[in-house]
């Protein structure tokens, strides 16, 4: 039988090295020796012997998704095999973290993840109750996060002389270190003439970087 399907570039190989890679650029690869985790329903198919188990978030964590939304329903993957994710179709890539690092990120955006990494949801400080919602996810310790984006995002350095101002239903993720506050840029006279559509930003302030999609959040489509 004779394709371009069956180009090498889509045909899956033999995993060389343990852990995360890209299979491509809308999926990601995990060769499984212990323990990974991942958001729930993101497996596309595996191979060898592996369990997939809902992964609990604590009380704590339970409580705060159940007020704000924000957060990610995750499985802890286990066993010796290989598995892989993806999510809509969306772009994937991977992000090295060392210890000492800290990423927020929106859980929308998390794909896969090491055990070796810490995750916990916090309050963006300054953000209010508006935009992108008052919790994000926090990633600490070491190890691969796989983020997720709908469209190549840009990536865009803050420095403590240039703040980033970012609209909150398009940011992906920002240095956890970095000051968060919510910037009105609409005038009164725009808001009684039907408003521009950009009235909230989320402003980050300090020495770090600000992941954003290329588009805001799309509203999810109502089951008929």
């Amino acid at each position: 039988m004779k394709s371009d399907l069956f180009a090498s570039e889509n045909m899956a190989q033999q995993a060389t090295v343990p852990g995360m890679s890209l299979q491509n650029a809308k999926l990601i690869k995990y060769a499984v020796n212990g323990e990974m985790h991942a958001r729930q329903g993101s497996m596309i198919a595996f191979r060898g012997n592996l369990q997939f188990e809902r992964k609990g978030q604590g009380i704590g964590g339970m409580l705060k998704r159940a007020v704000t939304g924000e957060g990610l329903a995750l499985m802890a993957v286990r066993g010796q095999g290989e598995a892989w994710f993806a999510h809509e179709a969306q772009n994937c890539f991977i992000v090295d973290i060392d210890q000492g690092d800290a990423l927020t990120i929106n859980g929308r955006n998390v794909l896969c993840f090491d055990a070796t990494l810490s995750y916990e949801i916090k309050t963006v400080k300054g953000a209010g109750m508006s935009g992108g919602g008052l919790f994000n996810s926090v990633f600490t310790g070491y190890g691969k996060l796989a983020v997720i984006c709908d469209g190549n995002p840009i990536v865009i350095p803050v420095t403590g002389q240039q703040p980033v101002y970012v609209d909150t239903d398009a940011v992906v993720g920002w240095s956890a270190q970095l000051n968060t506050s919510l910037h009105r840029s609409q005038s009164v006279g725009s808001m009684i003439r039907g408003g521009s559509g950009e009235a909230v930003q989320l402003m980050l302030q300090g020495e770090g970087f600000v992941i954003v999609r290329p588009s805001e959040l799309t509203p999810q489509a109502s089951a008929s």
